[in-house]
């Protein structure tokens, strides 16, 4: 049944790019100076979870170093690499620069040597999830490099800023912006329609199918490639010649289960924490969360840090917010994956 499995990964970059027509010709002019040696501005790709903003800027850059022989790209997830080092490392790696390196031990004042020393191709530098970044220095020094141009991926622009400081700010206030909004029900079943035309066999999955799964994944592309890729692993563990409704059906809460424990396992040590007291509570208000998760940390953020941590959790389904800023709760959301229809 399963033709090629990669291409059921969220993580794919997919030969088209699908209903993203403008924002992809909107990226490839501002990445345009990079094919005459010049930097090109940098870019903050704005949207909710799930809307192709990371798949879009991997097959932006994909497609203008097949163009331009002289141009590379790296991509650097900061969710999983969340301190100022880890991503300065995870990039100078990605540029064959830290051969002789020792990970723990190497001041970092000569991991941006490396950086400034830097005398490659021009590079795009793809930092997701930016707004994880607990320092934002890097960026600072990125932006200062001709030799770099930046592709700063997150959520929400006032999150990326939040912990900036004034002279970040200042020089990443006048970016290029490509937004992005959910995916329609429509546009889902056509992003997985051209997956299971590469993915699976023929016949495997009807249109009603897809647009079940479309109309349970609310606009996330990450969830709707998640429900299918369960369903069609469930199928084919089972030797079946296509996928039954009762298998997309289970496949819907054990999806999003799966899905919650992976960006669990990517959550900062501080998120951890917030999360794990929210598990432990049916329900708990901001205060009392900040009062126990200062008890816990020996170095706590700041209230605002906090509640930006919150929020993007909120944003990833980790935890769910209910109630406005005064009246707000924060509770689990482990015990509602059954519950497609309210989520």
């Amino acid at each position: 049944m399963i033709t090629d499995a990669r291409v059921l990964r969220t993580g794919f970059v997919p030969r088209e790019v699908e209903h993203r027509d403008a924002e992809v010709t909107h990226l490839t002019e501002i990445l345009k100076p990079l094919i005459d040696g010049d930097p090109a501005d940098t870019t903050l790709l704005l949207g909710p979870s799930g809307a192709g903003k990371t798949c879009l800027a991997k097959y932006t850059a994909e497609q203008l170093r097949q163009e331009v022989l002289d141009v590379e790209y790296q991509y650097v997830n900061c969710w999983q690499n969340f301190t100022e080092y880890r991503a300065l490392y995870r990039l100078l790696d990605g540029l064959g620069t830290t051969v002789d390196i020792h990970r723990q031990s190497t001041p970092r004042d000569e991991l941006y040597e490396r950086l400034r020393n830097y005398d490659g191709p021009p590079c795009v530098v793809i930092l997701d999830e930016a707004d994880q970044l607990e320092d934002k220095s890097l960026l600072y020094h990125l932006h200062e490099l001709p030799q770099f141009s930046m592709l700063l991926i997150a959520n929400r622009e006032r999150e990326l800023f939040a912990s900036a400081d004034e002279r970040l700010t200042s020089r990443l206030t006048g970016s290029e912006r490509v937004r992005f909004d959910r995916y329609s029900a429509d546009e889902l079943v056509s992003i997985m329609d051209a997956r299971v035309k590469w993915g699976l066999e023929e016949g495997v999955i009807s249109q009603d199918q897809l647009a079940t799964i479309a109309d349970a994944a609310a606009g996330d592309a990450r969830v709707a490639l998640s429900i299918l890729r369960t369903a069609a692993r469930q199928a084919h563990q089972n030797y079946a010649d296509e996928i039954a409704d009762e298998a997309i059906e289970t496949s819907m809460p054990e999806a999003r289960a799966e899905r919650h424990e992976k960006d669990v396992e990517t959550l900062t040590p501080h998120q951890r924490t917030l999360y794990e007291i929210i598990e432990e509570h049916e329900e708990i208000s901001p205060s009392d969360l900040y009062e126990e998760y200062k008890e816990r940390i020996d170095d706590p953020k700041t209230d605002r840090t906090v509640r930006n941590y919150l929020s993007k959790m909120d944003q990833y389904d980790v935890i769910e917010a209910a109630g406005a800023s005064r009246n707000r709760t924060y509770r689990s959301v482990s015990e509602t994956f059954g519950n497609l229809e309210e989520r």
